[in-house]
């Protein structure tokens, strides 16, 4: 397992130059809020990616909470190697809490998963309310995108979030 270390310390630890810093969040999310300097290295391709590390260097993994490098410690600290490694307590929200710099550019989209959740629940609202206002059968819309949110979760592929890949405004995502 990962010792975790707070945000102060990883900067602290960052300034002295003795330290690398790997984002484990999805490329959106990256590209649209970062630490300056982080790395981006996605849990989603983890096992096929090179994590270029110095020897000697530590490596600190951070993602938005703590959550996702919290429950893929042993997948990071494999990752890591014979490094040490350590996990950012809190992630970035922390790291922000602490009055940490934070690169953000919100020219970027909102991250794919946010862009889901609330399509989805509009469409779920606009079901419910066409069908409590023009006809019952329109509660069929709020029960389809509650079997697609189903089937997402068991199969780990989201119809939804592959249509929003391809919008305009997601130009940038489909290649990624």
């Amino acid at each position: 397992m990962l010792k975790t270390i707070t945000p102060e310390q990883a900067a602290e630890m960052l300034r002295d130059g003795g330290a690398t810093l790997i984002d484990v969040r999805e490329p959106d999310e990256h590209a649209r809020e970062r630490i300056p300097g982080a790395m981006n290295l996605p849990l989603s391709r983890l096992e096929e990616a090179e994590l270029a590390v110095r020897e000697g260097r530590p490596v600190l993994f951070h993602c938005r909470s703590g959550a996702r490098t919290g429950g893929n410690a042993g997948r990071l600290a494999a990752k890591a190697g014979l490094c040490e490694a350590y996990i950012i307590e809190g992630g970035l929200e922390a790291w922000k809490r602490a009055g940490l710099p934070v690169a953000e550019d919100r020219r970027q989209p909102l991250e794919l998963m946010r862009q889901v959740q609330i399509a989805a629940g509009a469409m779920v609202l606009l079901g419910v309310l066409l069908g409590a206002l023009v006809s019952p059968w329109l509660y069929g819309l709020a029960a389809f995108v509650g079997a697609g949110l189903v089937f997402a979760g068991v199969t780990g592929t989201c119809g939804l979030a592959r249509v929003l890949r391809l919008m305009p405004w997601n130009r940038g995502l489909a290649a990624a």
